[in-house]
């Protein structure tokens, strides 16, 4: 199925999303032939059951999908759209072959079926018309909200990706349903940790091609730039990185599920903590090689290099997540180590912002 997956999404992308698309992206542009494309895929319901109009398929088998995404810098919230989909399916609810939002922070509140507060840093939250959410309270719930009429705080990350605040008030959800047992509250938190650990993964990878390519290209003295060892030296420590972040990525998708079926907080800290560290590492490094070059809007590197800086903090940056995993060790004690390691399951302690009920 991987492999299905992998070819697939990469002919979608490869010749689509463009340095120019990207660009227009930039201004406030919609991709609309491009997310129809992604519908016509089915990727975007791929991760909900099929009982409820998925395909049923694994975050193993995702893990391609959302690499290739963040390798290609697709410009939609097409990783968002798959988990919040894998949510409505497990709550129950039919998935939405249509782009969505995910809130994992804000304060939103339901009180006799009405949600009102805000929801902050919604992935294009301009641009689609539902947004997911979990309520936090003694009986957490998953409701599915109606973005159009409610106001709309428009904000980016360094990328130029829309990261809007939305405010609702007083709004009925469209459906709702009990959180599934055994998932944490802050499962978009955790599930959107895992999405940017991949798609760091691919924009390392393509990085690490841009530079390799341009150390080849660019002659200096005679010869190329690649051949001098300081230049390979730092090249090396860049393809380190890259392969560090693959392993931990898909090592994080593959064991994304615990016995109870909601998302194993170890491998997803540990990958965040790995990925978050290498992005910062694989763009200076992409910089160096590339010299002056690769500062100009010109040039792509860019287009990459800025999303590795934005993506490392979304969900939790390196810093917010290793203090998680500390906390949970100390907390657990050293008998716990060991076994937690092995069996790959550690209980940290709750992301301080949550959705209010």
């Amino acid at each position: 199925m991987q492999e299905i997956f992998e070819s697939t999404i990469e002919r979608l992308l490869g010749d689509t999303v463009t340095a120019e698309l990207l660009r227009t992206c930039e201004t406030g542009a919609w991709p609309a032939s491009l997310w129809a494309s992604v519908e016509d895929s089915g990727f975007a319901v791929a991760a909900a059951p099929e009982a409820r109009g998925g395909a049923g398929a694994s975050w193993a088998d995702l893990f391609v999908v959302v690499r290739a995404a963040g390798r290609h810098n697709l410009p939609l919230p097409l990783p968002e759209t798959l988990l919040a989909n894998a949510l409505l399916g497990q709550s129950g609810l039919e998935a939405l072959n249509e782009p969505l939002g995910i809130a994992a922070g804000g304060a939103l509140s339901l009180r006799r079926g009405r949600a009102g507060g805000t929801l902050r840093d919604i992935p294009w939250g301009r641009h689609v018309q539902r947004v997911v959410a979990v309520t936090e309270g003694p009986e957490p719930t998953v409701v599915l909200l109606d973005t159009t009429g409610v106001r709309c705080q428009p904000r980016q990350n360094t990328a130029g990706e829309p990261r809007d605040d939305l405010h609702f008030d007083d709004v009925f959800p469209l459906s709702s349903a009990p959180l599934p047992a055994g998932t944490p509250a802050d499962v978009l938190q955790l599930g959107g940790a895992l999405l940017r650990c991949a798609q760091i993964a691919g924009a390392t990878q393509a990085v690490l091609d841009l530079a390799t390519r341009y150390a080849t290209e660019r002659v200096q003295f005679g010869k190329p730039i690649g051949a001098f060892q300081a230049l390979q030296q730092q090249i090396a420590v860049l393809a380190e990185h890259a392969g560090a972040t693959a392993v931990a990525a898909e090592c994080a998708f593959a064991l994304s599920l615990d016995a109870a079926g909601g998302f194993a907080a170890l491998p997803i800290a540990a990958a965040k903590v790995c990925t978050a560290e290498a992005a910062g590492v694989a763009a200076s490094v992409a910089h160096t090689v590339h010299g002056a070059i690769g500062f100009t809007h010109e040039h792509a590197l860019h287009l990459s290099t800025r999303r590795l800086w934005s993506w490392r903090s979304e969900f939790g940056n390196a810093t917010s997540w290793s203090q998680r995993l500390g906390q949970a060790v100390c907390g657990a004690g050293a008998a716990a180590l060991w076994p937690a390691l092995t069996a790959c399951r550690l209980d940290l302690p709750a992301h301080h912002e949550r959705v209010q009920a």
